[in-house]
């Protein structure tokens, strides 16, 4: 599988776990998805770049979620 294709899965495995979980830390999205820090990383770049996610900054907290 190439890399592109990997942070594809990556962002289809974050984007279903958003949608049945609302909004979450990056780092409880990171445990609860089993996705690497490096994956969960990318998988929000490429979500971000389609426009189709929420990032907010609470204190130290990144929060994520689908728009």
């Amino acid at each position: 599988m190439s890399a592109i294709t990997e942070i594809g899965v990556a962002a289809g495995k974050l984007w279903q776990y958003l949608e049945k979980n609302g909004p979450s830390s990056v780092t409880k999205a990171t445990a609860d998805t089993g996705l690497g820090k490096n994956e969960i990383q990318r998988a929000i770049g490429w979500l971000a770049k389609e426009d189709k996610l929420e990032i907010e900054l609470k204190g130290r907290i990144e929060t994520i979620s689908l728009k």
